[in-house]
């Protein structure tokens, strides 16, 4: 008898649709084997692309402010910087709903092939920057027109099998966690020409006039492969409509009852998708990894610009004097090390230790971490700098450890059909907060410098000190009821 019936008689099958791009996406998944490599290498490119124009100011900010002389003291710089640091969040908090809605309605693609698209113009822009106000108003515009990682999540959630989904997302934190090293590489090794490269660029070139425009137009510049990728994209997006036929037989309808009662199903799924987008500040799951993003992105924000700052900055300030080339190479080593184990590890690790559980570990690991960077100080030569890479490149894997954590939790709160508004949603709370911690972070840092000499807790200590206070808020964060088990 065991042998009579080895499978089920009537194979129940979903309904496609032939016209539908999420349905021909879906049907060619069915055919795959193996590690999509391909596409998470499209994924990866597009990513970084998109994040370069983030971070690639940060080892000449210090520099590009004090030229722009609107800093009455040296010690007022990092105060400045904070506000040309938030100009670009505040522009994609502004518009990252938006492009979310975007790719809901006409598809991922689309929103992805505009985003990559506005890469090629706008950064080349603030390189041209003769003074701080051109600088904040071009920051602010390359800021609209970089609201596509969250289509970039979705996409990333769509495009692969259920089983490579965290490969997809950690692959999204690996191009993101890759571009804002490179970026900074670039920005460090490319920023003012004219002095570091005399025998290449003279002083009378347009790289001599303008000495940051170089790293700004190299990121433009490697925008064009990422959009030609974009290009070639399939799109995710399930578009069904009443009056697009079904591109499987009569033998469909009759599994699924009739053609009709599909077709009134189908019907009934749409009304009831716009009525549930109103529901996604109702959904906790959604919005608990939301607010624990949003706390954790403040603090590598803030990290990011304060660490470039840092180690700029003059020892008699509780910096580290080092050269702008000097912090290229240390990002370079992070972004290296960051991308071998995004790829490699990260995946295995969230599927023993689960995605709370490795965020939470990551979390509780950067307090320490970040506690014993104003102790370099006191060391000199080789032992520092080698000492200073370890330290950058744990912190950077466990800041983007925490980051796809938090990218899974929010992509597996909602469907599909929310995905997009929901990964829009989370980007502009994540960009609110990105904004206010540069402002933030520069404010406390000027502060810090003017400092030094404190006998309780010295300027520098107290700087790490906020980053910590900020970490540990998000450390409860992991915790129930606030997050509910997956």
């Amino acid at each position: 008898m065991a042998d009579i019936v080895k499978e089920p008689l009537l194979k129940i099958k979903k309904t496609s649709y032939e016209e539908c791009p999420g349905c021909k996406l879906d049907k060619l998944k069915e055919t795959q084997q193996g590690i999509p490599f391909k596409g998470l290498g499209f994924i990866w490119i597009i990513v970084v692309a998109i994040t370069l124009p983030i971070s690639s100011l940060f080892p000449f900010l210090y520099f590009m402010i004090r030229d722009f002389h609107i800093a009455e003291r040296e010690e007022d710089i990092a105060f400045y910087a904070g506000f040309l640091g938030s100009s670009f969040m505040i522009g994609r908090a502004l518009t990252s709903i938006l492009w979310g809605v975007v790719a809901d309605l006409y598809g991922r693609k689309p929103a992805i092939i505009i985003g990559t698209f506005s890469v090629l113009f706008t950064n080349a822009l603030f390189g041209l920057s003769v003074n701080f106000w051109m600088a904040i108003t071009t920051r602010f515009a390359i800021g609209c027109m970089n609201g596509l990682l969250s289509p970039v999540k979705a996409y990333a959630c769509e495009v692969f099998r259920a089983e490579y989904h965290a490969l997809g997302l950690a692959t999204v934190s690996a191009g993101w966690g890759s571009g804002l090293i490179i970026g900074p590489a670039l920005g460090g090794f490319l920023a003012q020409p004219a002095d570091k490269y005399p025998n290449t660029f003279s002083e009378d070139s347009v790289f001599g006039r303008f000495p940051y425009f170089l790293p700004c137009l190299v990121v433009s510049l490697i925008g064009l492969p990422a959009l030609i990728l974009s290009l070639r994209l399939e799109e995710s997006l399930h578009n069904h409509d009443k009056h697009i036929p079904p591109c499987d037989d009569s033998g469909e309808a009759l599994e699924t009852g009739s053609l009709e009662s599909s077709t009134e199903g189908q019907v009934k799924e749409i009304k009831e998708s716009g009525a549930s987008t109103i529901s996604l500040l109702r959904n906790w799951p959604l919005m608990s990894s939301i607010i624990m993003y949003c706390t954790f992105s403040l603090q590598d924000m803030a990290y990011q610009e304060i660490f470039a700052l840092w180690v700029v900055s003059p020892r008699k300030y509780g910096g580290l004097s080092f050269t702008s080339e000097a912090v290229g190479e240390i990002l370079t080593i992070s972004g290296i090390g960051l991308l071998i184990f995004q790829m490699c590890l990260y995946p295995y690790v969230e599927r023993i230790l689960g995605t709370v559980l490795t965020t939470r570990i990551s979390a509780i690991l950067t307090i320490p971490l970040l506690q014993s960077y104003p102790f370099m100080t006191y060391l000199n030569g080789f032992t520092l700098l080698f000492l200073l890479n370890c330290a950058s490149l744990i912190k950077n894997v466990l800041a983007e450890a925490i980051q796809t954590g938090t990218f899974i939790l929010q992509n597996k709160a909602v469907e599909q059909k929310q995905r997009g508004a929901a990964n829009g949603l989370a980007l502009t709370a994540m960009s609110i907060c990105k904004a206010v911690g540069p402002a933030v972070g520069g404010t406390i840092f000027s502060w810090a410098q003017k400092h030094q000499e404190a006998a309780f807790i010295p300027g520098d200590h107290i700087v790490f000190l906020f980053m910590n206070m900020v970490v540990v808020v998000g450390v409860l964060m992991t915790f129930k009821p606030f997050t509910p088990k997956y």
